[in-house]
């Protein structure tokens, strides 16, 4: 069809397509949902639909493919959570009322940011959509879960932006259309981008919409400062989408919670990947995590609040000893912990139910669920009383609300187990209206009047064999067999005609049928009316479920803490202002649950400020990294507000935590090995200050051997010269072991193995003192490597350890096997001209390097000397 010959249906969608460009349309037309032109193109293609054309009363064919309506969720999400939006268009007025056209609205845009439904959710964790606006170097950030109402606006740096933003994982972001900046700092998040009009993120106008929308004369009264300017801003453009993507509104949306610099810990993506806090390394997954031990909450908003808690510690001693606190009164009272454990237990995702009733799309088994979920306050409450208001605990129990009213009415007007839908059975309980009642008797007394109207009919039609059915087709009828019709009487109307037998009507069944199916609609209709009321009634009371959602989480968060504690041996750790950080038998807490108890060994760490940088060597496989994510793990655990595995444990609060553990490359950026680790230590090196946190493993291994100790030693220098941050640096370069030597806060450390003849036990122990081996070759023997391959090593070693490899190669009757044919050695014999470090005859320069005792040099010395000898090899060589 031309689109310039629309038909009136077409015009009409025409019209709200061009309203929702950037979505797929899903436009009502009787039980089906029809996507057109390229919608429906799109959507063959994804979904796997088969794809059509009809003309629609028109010439030309319009291409079209369809859903059912009753399965529209499933292709619904299969949509978004491969990027793309959806628009619901719904009939929004009866079609047998309707004249010509059927009215026809967007009621919702459902997007990866912005959605209500089970299905596209994940109860462990937020659904946040983001704002993001930059001014300069000052960040500002909106972020909103539609489905539970959390709103909260943060302030910060563009050098803040990935942790931030890595913090809410965010499934949508909005940007100002065209700024690169915003843009670029977003760099590397794996989200869905959405561009918005500059005017959008203004902050004068944001500030109008925001005091309209929670009614308050000026933004003051959220507490919202001019200095919150760029957050704001970011926050009107979030709201003003929101209301484009809800044409009904988010009257659910809460109060926003304003976060400024310096209250929590910003965690950067290396760091929240290398300590695998959330995602294992693995692939993504939990399993293997710390939020995998420290998770035993019993609720999903207490699942999302734990996620939330350990990807934002806290900076300030009193809220973390708050948390501390709290958590400490369950851990003494295991009857108490596991009353309150079992209360919860019965609780459902109340702040997701609350949130979806206040929006209208909560159905009758939700707020039931809801309703129930809030009968178990008086247990919770109960428990909760049993153990000292100790922290935060005291404000929970001050702030109490059990809800009861709320919950009587849910139980007094919903039956206990209602249908999703209105219409699947029965929705609201006998007693609460006696108009519906009347009617239920009605349809109940029905087959009572069938069976009386039927042997009525036998005994007047003398038709021993007359029976009255229904269906959906001709509804009710009286059937008779075609032996019999010469005993119809003259009243009844022949309605169908089968093999063997006429279907019949007469005015008495025709009037039962219209006062039954009467009875079915305005059940119904009455149903949903009272449902609807119970629900806006529900839904007044927004405010109120998300306090009681917010205790519940942080109650559920607290006492599975608490147990994590006491089932797994776990200590209070004395979180302080001062610098040091102490550790007495420190455990890894997701290694120790992966073996027996007694098979773990843990280690004590100690960083002062006079002795503020360990220079950890040892063997591979000793178990270097596993105590580099210990430490950095015991840390923030603590400042989490959680207790730690160790016996004891004293924290001087950091204000970042740095890690740079393993090897990784980003082909995709087109970044090597190499360049991923080094751009990852600047970030350290630019961002740490005296009170940070910083764990490095391995620094500059991407690089040739002496490249690699020079950037390590370099680095170790600058954080202890110029940032005098606790630094843990683990490596295999021994020769960094002489800065111990040179810098007055360096410490020596080694992880402890033990050999026996050519076998090594590793012990896993850390003790002072540098190492000087790598047992490389035996962890090659204990991965497999075959043996002729691990005792060529042992014999090549040897040699190395004692003399150049090179050197022996090139000695005429060398029993030193040389390279095979084709094979490129890094030091070939020289040509001639060329310097002979290799002759048979030393050379003076080679006796000068002999004569060099580096044990007894400094760094500095050597280096001196090394430019010597190359100006002296230079001048040799006449190069």
């Amino acid at each position: 069809m031309s689109r310039d010959q629309a038909t009136p249906l077409m015009q009409q969608y025409r019209d709200i397509k061009a309203r929702h460009q950037h979505a797929i349309l899903f436009f009502r037309m009787g039980d089906f949902f029809e996507t057109f032109y390229e919608d429906a193109e799109t959507a063959s293609r994804v979904l796997g639909l088969t794809l059509t054309s009809r003309n629609n009363g028109a010439a030309a064919e319009v291409p079209l493919a369809g859903v059912p309506a009753k399965a529209v969720n499933e292709y619904v999400r299969r949509l978004v959570q491969q990027g793309f939006r959806v628009a619901i268009c719904e009939q929004v007025e009866d079609p047998k009322l309707a004249k010509g056209i059927v009215k026809r609205e967007v009621i919702e845009t459902i997007t990866p940011g912005a959605a209500f439904s089970d299905d596209l959710l994940d109860v462990t964790r937020n659904n946040f959509l983001c704002a993001v606006r930059l001014d300069g170097t000052q960040l500002g950030v909106a972020a909103a879960d539609l489905s539970t109402g959390e709103f909260t606006l943060m302030r910060g740096t563009r050098a803040d932006a990935g942790a931030m933003l890595g913090r809410l994982s965010p499934r949508e972001v909005l940007v100002i259309a065209g700024d690169q900046g915003s843009q670029d700092a977003l760099h590397g998040l794996d989200v869905l981008l959405t561009e918005r009009e500059a005017w959008e993120f203004d902050a004068a106008l944001a500030g109008d919409a925001l005091a309209q929308q929670f009614r308050v004369a000026s933004l003051e009264g959220l507490g919202v400062g001019a200095e919150d300017r760029t957050a704001v801003g970011a926050a009107g453009a979030l709201l003003r989408y929101l209301r484009e993507l809800q044409p009904g509104g988010v009257p659910h949306l809460a109060r926003p919670v304003i976060e400024r610099l310096g209250g929590t810990m910003p965690l950067d993506e290396m760091t929240r990947r290398n300590l695998e806090l959330v995602e294992s390394l693995r692939g993504g997954e939990t399993e293997g995590t710390l939020l995998s031990v420290l998770d035993r909450t019993q609720t999903p908003m207490g699942a999302r609040l734990l996620r939330q808690w350990i990807l934002a510690p806290l900076t300030e001693r009193e809220a973390i000893d708050a948390r501390l606190d709290a958590v400490g009164a369950f851990v003494h009272d295991s009857s108490a912990r596991t009353a309150l454990r079992e209360a919860l237990d019965g609780v459902r995702d109340v702040e997701r139910l609350s949130g979806k009733t206040a929006a209208g799309r909560a159905t009758p088994r939700d707020v039931r669920a809801l309703g129930d979920s809030l009968a178990q306050l008086p247990a919770v409450h109960a428990a909760l009383q049993r153990v000292p208001p100790a922290g935060l605990l005291q404000a929970l129990r001050d702030g109490w609300d059990d809800a009861a009213a709320i919950v009587a009415e849910i139980a007094r007007t919903l039956v206990a187990r209602p249908p999703v839908a209105i219409g699947e059975g029965d929705t609201i309980a006998p007693g609460v209206n006696s108009a519906l009642d009347d009617l239920r008797a009605i349809m109940s007394g029905g087959k009572d009047a069938i069976a009386q109207l039927q042997a009525a009919e036998r005994t007047r039609t003398g038709i021993a064999s007359l029976k009255v059915g229904y269906n959906r087709v001709f509804g009710y009828y009286i059937e008779i067999t075609n032996a019999n019709k010469h005993l119809v009487p003259d009243d009844y109307q022949r309605r169908q005609t089968l093999t063997g037998a006429e279907r019949y009507v007469t005015p008495a069944l025709k009037e039962f049928e219209e006062k039954v199916l009467h009875a079915t609609e305005r059940t119904e209709q009455l149903e949903r009316e009272l449902f609807e009321a119970l629900r806006a009634q529900v839904a007044s009371e927004i405010a109120r479920l998300q306090g009681i959602a917010a205790t519940l989480a942080r109650l559920d968060v607290i006492a599975g803490l608490g147990d994590v504690a006491a089932r797994e041996g776990y200590v209070r750790p004395e979180v302080g202002d001062d610098y040091a950080l102490e550790i007495s038998a420190g455990r890894h807490p997701v290694v120790e649950r992966m073996m027996p108890r007694d098979r773990f060994i843990p280690n004590d760490v100690s960083l002062t400020a006079d002795a503020r940088m360990i220079i950890l060597t040892g063997p591979n496989m000793a178990g270097k990294s596993t105590i580099l994510r210990q430490i950095g793990l015991i840390a923030l655990m603590a400042q989490m507000g959680c207790w730690v595995p160790a016996t004891r444990a004293r924290v001087g609060i950091a204000d970042r935590v740095f890690t740079r553990v393993g090897a990784s490359d980003n082909l995709v950026r087109g970044q090597s090995t190499f360049m991923v680790e080094m751009s990852e230590t600047s970030a350290i090196l630019h961002t740490a200050t005296a009170r940070s946190l910083v764990l490095l493993d391995e620094i500059g291994r991407g690089t040739s051997t002496w490249d690699g100790v020079s950037i390590a030693w370099a680095v170790s220098e600058h954080l202890h010269d110029r940032v005098g941050c606790k630094t843990v640096f683990a490596t295999h370069y021994h020769e960094l072991t002489q800065l111990a030597d040179e810098l007055v806060a360096v410490r020596n450390y080694n992880v402890a193995v033990r050999e026996a003849g050519d076998e090594v036990l590793f012990l896993h122990r850390l003790q002072p003192g540098g190492a000087d081996r790598s047992y490389g070759i035996e962890v090659g023997r204990l991965a497999g490597l075959p043996a002729p391959v691990i005792a060529r090593a042992r014999a090549l070693l040897r040699l190395l350890e004692g003399e150049d490899l090179a050197a022996a190669l090139a000695r005429p009757g060398s029993s030193v096997r040389a390279p095979t044919s084709g094979a490129v050695h890094p030091r070939q014999p020289e040509a001639a001209g060329q310097l002979g470090l290799f002759a048979a005859e030393p050379h003076p320069l080679l006796r000068a390097l002999a004569a060099m005792d580096v044990n007894e040099m400094t760094p500095m010395a050597a280096l001196t000397r090394l430019a010597d000898l190359v100006g002296e090899a230079k001048r040799v060589s006449g190069s």
